[in-house]
């Protein structure tokens, strides 16, 4: 049961107050409570970005996805003549939505009467509504959205004012140049929900502290502590990142890649782009999660990754990453048994924040986004 707080915005507010060397855990009831999760909607996830995969994901005309963005049913789709598009999933007639997950189609089809949209939201046709006088099929096109591509990512927001994606996100664009994100291809992606809260698993895609633990059975012994580094996050984003060894052989920099050197064959990133994407990028992988909140105990996934093109035309890559799909799916299920058993402690009456590693500043940052764009927003 969520606690009984009057104000989680003003707990907040208390917490983030603090500098980063006295720093704690966010409180309770920024979590578990409905009226927090309702200012999470209005102030973040109805104004900033909202990634809904991989451009290579929606190659062909006719390629779409679907999502849920701030309770608002959205589409995206690739034109006939190239271009992503973002509409309201939301047929004009009875309302119905109109595509649903992810595939292909030559048109849009309401699945109640048949209205039929072309791909760029123009109204086709509309059967037996010749004998209404007022009706004039060239009035109906699906409202759009914003829609733009960054490195290979789709994003779409629903504020026709927020700052364009490429502009926010330079700073990430020259940190990882090197990998050269954009040519990465998507190999699996999957959509799930887990009983957590989304800040929960953010906050632990956002620091590898947990690895030896919570990965005891998977990863954790590959994982050095000493190895972390945990920078300041910056308006945008945070990141922090592990140095690999060649035990997956994926994870290094391809013999053919001369963009990097040194370190760099082998450093990880673990990037969080604000609000809910998190990318772990290798020299020869990615994996990533994008995160949407179903109230304040639950959490829709979505969940994908391939490997950098670099890598496309050796004979055991598809070996390589099936064996790392495998590992993925293997430390999926610890983390999700680890960010359950958070959220369920978060709801007991005795939870208290604790304070914060040095292996935390992601975590520390994180907080400070989330109080900037409420604390906005009810000014």
């Amino acid at each position: 049961m969520a606690k009984d707080h009057v104000d989680p915005v003003a707990d907040l507010r208390e917490s983030t107050a603090r500098p980063f060397e006295q720093a704690r855990a966010m409180p309770p009831s920024v979590y578990t409570t409905d009226e927090f999760a309702a200012q999470e909607l209005r102030h973040i996830f109805a104004r900033d970005w909202y990634c809904v995969g991989r451009a290579d994901a929606l190659a062909r005309p006719g390629d779409y996805t679907t999502a849920e963005l701030a309770g608002q049913p959205v589409a995206v789709i690739r034109g006939q003549n190239g271009d992503l598009r973002a509409f309201s999933n939301v047929c004009l007639h009875r309302m119905s939505t109109l595509l649903h997950g992810r595939g292909n189609t030559r048109a849009i089809v309401c699945p109640y009467h048949a209205w039929t949209y072309n791909l760029d939201g123009s109204l086709r046709g509309a059967p037996a509504m010749a004998r209404n006088q007022a009706f004039c099929k060239d009035q109906y096109r699906l409202p759009k959205l914003r829609c733009q591509e960054w490195l290979g990512w789709v994003f779409i927001s629903l504020n026709d004012d927020a700052p364009d994606v490429a502009g926010q996100l330079q700073p990430v664009e020259d940190l990882i140049a090197g990998y050269d994100m954009t040519n990465y291809t998507e190999t699996f992606y999957e959509e799930h929900v887990w009983d957590t809260n989304w800040k929960v698993l953010a906050e632990n895609f956002m620091e590898s502290y947990h690895l030896p633990v919570c990965h005891a059975g998977t990863i954790g012994g590959l994982s050095r502590l000493d190895d972390m580094v945990c920078p300041p996050g910056l308006p945008a984003f945070n990141y922090h990142t592990i140095l690999k060894d060649d035990s997956l052989r994926i994870a290094m920099a391809h013999p053919a890649n001369d963009r990097l050197s040194g370190d760099m064959r082998r450093t990880t990133f673990l990037l969080a782009i604000y609000p809910s994407l998190l990318i772990t990028l290798t020299p020869g992988y990615f994996w990533y999660l994008s995160l949407h909140p179903r109230g304040p105990g639950q959490v829709h996934i979505r969940f994908g990754g391939g490997m950098s093109d670099d890598y496309a035309g050796d004979a055991d890559a598809q070996e390589n990453f099936v064996a790392l799909k495998t590992l993925l799916d293997e430390v999926n299920v610890e983390d999700r048994g680890c960010t359950e058993k958070v959220y369920n402690g978060l709801c007991s009456q005795r939870a208290a924040p604790g304070h914060l590693s040095h292996l935390e500043r992601p975590n520390y940052d994180f907080a400070q986004y989330l109080m900037a764009r409420i604390g906005a927003g009810q000014g």
